[in-house]
């Protein structure tokens, strides 16, 4: 098991929260580190024969980002006391979710070709997306995460051109065009769609 960094002390936290709110990515990143001796033991309490413990530690990272982000030190409170129910949040979403689904997602899953015919996959997709230096920790939690936000925050007809558009679930990749075809409207009013819809998966991650 990876040695993690010990935790930062009160006064520790609290200088490095505001310099955090000041606009600090540095600082954001030392209170990641400095926190993942917490995700570690929580994680523990989830493994079992069949979970990897740092497939658990990357979920449960996110969560502590999460919270790390969200974390209002004004109120009075430790951020542990805070990011540990985030870090148990994240952890409880990924068993139900995987309770749901009995396919294992591949980051490199086929989901399409760029503009010069280029196979592209769901990793390709979720490095698109904004990430800090924990990125490689939370890719794997970001691709179960882009699936489970389709159908949550996309509408009928938004979920229904990015799964046809980038083969999800299984389907077979088609371009702007055949989905226009099928649906009898423009391509370039497939792009537009297609376009919000891939910003309002990325809102997710910010």
């Amino acid at each position: 098991m990876k040695t993690f960094l010990m935790p930062l002390n009160a006064e520790e936290e609290k200088y490095y929260l505001e310099k955090m709110k000041e606009g600090s990515l540095e600082a954001k990143n030392t209170l990641i580190e400095r926190n993942l001796r917490l995700v570690a033991h929580i994680s523990r309490k989830y493994q079992n024969g069949e979970e990897d413990m740092e497939d658990l530690i990357s979920i449960g990272t996110i969560g502590l980002i999460k919270a790390i982000s969200t974390f209002n030190y004004e109120r009075g409170n430790r951020l542990a006391t805070y990011a540990a129910r985030c870090i148990d949040n994240e952890l409880l979403m990924y068993f139900r979710g995987k309770k749901k689904t009995s396919r294992e997602v591949s980051l490199y899953e086929p989901i399409g070709t760029d503009k010069e015919g280029n196979q592209i996959n769901l990793l390709d997709v979720v490095e698109s997306m904004d990430r800090d230096i924990f990125e490689i920790i939370e890719l794997k939690g970001n691709t179960r995460k882009v699936y489970e936000m389709i159908p949550k925050v996309l509408s009928g007809r938004e979920r229904e051109i990015i799964e046809w558009r980038y083969g999800l679930y299984n389907r077979k990749p088609v371009t702007q065009r055949e989905i226009a075809d099928k649906l009898g409207i423009s391509r370039s009013y497939v792009s537009r769609i297609e376009k919000r819809a891939l910003e309002k998966l990325k809102l997710c991650f910010e």
